[in-house]
């Protein structure tokens, strides 16, 4: 491979390639001038920071060599994502190539339209020295297949013009694998907010109305940097990039220190003329929100365990209900607080979420602790039974939340809420996170376990440990009717359907309908249909999805139904007992009469506020924390 420039002074140093998009291979070239005496260790993450699970990057490494000055050098492989190579005679240089195939948020993906790659899928970490700066030179494309790609990334240049290929640096590995790339030819718009620049890169077709995407997103972003520094209205970045790709059908999103990479439906994007915000476009909106501020919460205020990033294993934490259940509450607030939605809208996504809530019985079995510390084992990794048993820390998190600050709002007659909490953790944990460029000397720490409820009450003079137990730690219902009435809000639940049930969830696999999940406990279940059961008929008459639900209409619950089933290649009949519908569907309501608390909750974020002094004595401060 030819160098198009000398290296840079640091000792690490990346050369990488969109070599075969045909083939979705990048080739890198990793060169080492100081490596170890005794040999190199080299490894790939098993993970990446905001995706909580071991998804082992390394088995898309292909072809990878080592040399030094003499020429080829023997290296091994220790584990599944480890290398060792022999001891080196000056510079280490090692060539590899990564298929990149996966067109997600948390990988590497390249074809002939564009590349996009995190750096844990592509950036062998040399281990024992990953605190070091490291230099990034992206190279182009084979002139065949695209000479006028362009660059997108948040790296800062280090020679590279802003937009092309050249040459990248980070402060770290740990900054590196924060700052993704994407290359190709893309549209995008810049805008102006919290005294930093944003800019939204759109990758893929469609007919995006850009000015449009920039009006509804300033403001969002405007009001996040106001919540957290209500007196500077500052973002802790000078640039900010949505990395967005627009696909067919797609959703997702990871999140950086100073950008996201977002994956949407490209219906889901405004276009132009378009007069009413669509749904897909709200939750567009929603998602963007949502990743957007995890650049405060989860980027710089972190979790103890996250303190620093332990890319070779699972990081434990019972806190994610925090960190992403608190963000799945602000995301859509932001959007009403910021006038990009309105209240209506937002109390319809505010019950979508009571809805499926609602609808698990997971959450009668595992509490959003257990969930948090479960992620890589269960959220990320579902099955058949997961609704029987597993709880979203996102879904019900964000109903904590809500929970949370209603009930602060309430008992302080809105002098208090969540947003004090979230500017304690900001001045505690996440304001100086990245002091003098983030690196390894830095004074990084985390919110350590359990203790929020005193951060709470510290901050907001409330004290909610009892009901936070429940919430968290139990698996009760949150009394969510009851915190919402004092806002002039009320909640109500009715059945989707008035025909009974199986007590099944269903999915259609060809000409086939499949029983996806038989929900504990339900008809299904009582009767003994299994998850993976092939619906075949139901009272004699073949059914599929469409016929059984006609069926079931004219029926009752308590009526008794035969069903015949495939159970792998064995034809079974089941006496099923039908259910009446559960009422899952739930409605809030706002009163038409004025109500300061709901004003207060919905409106601009509540001003900064001098915190009630907590009753236990204070414990002494770091500089660092007294500065803040």
């Amino acid at each position: 491979m030819k160098r198009t420039a000398p290296r840079a002074a640091e000792s690490v140093a990346y050369r990488i390639v969109p070599a075969d998009p045909r083939g979705h291979l990048f080739e890198v070239e990793l060169t080492v001038s100081e490596p170890a005496p005794d040999g190199q260790r080299l490894a790939l993450p098993a993970w990446i920071p905001g995706s909580y699970m071991i998804r082992e990057f390394a088995r898309h490494v292909v072809r990878l060599q080592a040399r030094d000055a003499r020429g080829a050098l023997r290296i091994d492989k220790l584990d599944k994502h480890t290398w060792q190579a022999a001891p080196a005679r000056g510079t280490l240089v090692v060539s590899y190539t990564v298929y990149a195939w996966d067109l997600s948020v948390r990988a590497a993906h390249l074809d002939e339209t564009h590349g996009f790659f995190n750096a844990t899928s592509v950036c062998l970490r040399v281990l024992g020295q990953e605190a070091r700066a490291c230099t990034v030179d992206l190279e182009p494309p084979p002139p065949a297949v695209a000479r006028d790609w362009k660059v997108a990334t948040t790296l800062p240049e280090a020679g590279a013009r802003r937009g092309g290929f050249g040459r990248y640096r980070a402060a770290d590995y740990d900054a590196l694998a924060d700052h993704p790339v994407e290359m190709g030819r893309f549209v995008s718009v810049a805008f102006d907010a919290g005294g930093a620049t944003h800019e939204v890169v759109v990758t893929g077709r469609s007919d995006v109305d850009l000015e449009r995407l920039a009006r509804d997103l300033e403001p969002v972003c405007a009001a996040q940097a106001a919540l957290f520094e209500p007196h500077t209205k500052r973002a802790p970045f000078d640039r900010f990039l949505f990395l967005t790709t627009a696909v067919g059908d797609g959703y997702g999103g990871l999140e950086h220190r100073d950008s996201t990479a977002l994956l949407c439906g490209r219906n889901d994007l405004p276009w132009p003329g378009m007069a009413e915000s669509s749904e897909g476009y709200r939750t567009f909106l929603g998602l963007a929100s949502h990743e957007y501020f995890h650049a405060w919460h989860v980027k710089r205020i972190k979790p103890a365990a996250f303190v620093p990033y332990d890319f070779d294993r699972e990081a434990y934490t019972r806190q994610l209900w925090i960190f992403e259940g608190f963000t799945s509450y602000y995301d859509d607030l932001m959007l009403v607080r910021a006038g990009v939605i309105s209240t209506g809208d937002y109390l319809k996504a505010v019950a979508k979420t009571v809805s499926t809530v609602q609808r698990g019985l997971g959450r009668g079995v595992q509490s959003v602790a257990e969930s948090s510390f479960d992620a890589w084992v269960k959220y990320y990794r579902q099955d058949e039974n997961s609704p029987n048993t597993v709880v979203s820390y996102y879904t019900k998190g964000s109903l904590v939340a809500m929970a949370i600050d209603l009930a602060v709002r309430a008992k302080t007659a809105g002098r208090a809420s969540l947003d004090d909490a979230m500017r304690l953790l900001w001045a505690r944990y996440g304001r100086d996170f990245y002091a003098a460029g983030g690196g390894a000397g830095t004074a990084q720490r985390g919110l350590p376990e359990g203790a929020f409820p005193a951060l709470l009450r510290e901050a907001t003079g409330v004290t909610l440990d009892a009901p936070l137990a429940r919430w968290v730690d139990g698996t009760a219902d949150l009394p969510l009717a009851k915190l919402l009435a004092p806002f002039g809000v009320s909640l109500s639940f009715a059945a989707a359907d008035k025909a009974p049930t199986l007590g099944v969830r269903t999915a259609s696999r060809g000409a086939d309908l499949a029983i996806a999940t038989a929900y504990t406990g339900g008809a299904a279940h009582r009767a003994g249909l299994s998850a993976g059961d092939l619906l075949v008929a139901c009272d004699g008459l073949r059914v599929d999805e469409k016929s059984l639900k006609a069926l079931l209409a004219r029926r009752r619950a308590g009526d008794t139904v035969a069903v015949h089933a495939f159970r792998r290649d064995e034809l079974m009949r089941f006496e099923v007992v039908l259910d009446a519908p559960a009422a899952a569907d739930a409605t809030l309501t706002a009163s038409a009469a004025d109500n300061t608390l709901r004003r207060g909750w919905l409106g601009a974020a509540s001003p900064a506020r001098a915190p009630f002094r907590s009753a236990a004595r204070a414990r002494p401060r770091t500089a660092r924390a007294a500065a803040a």
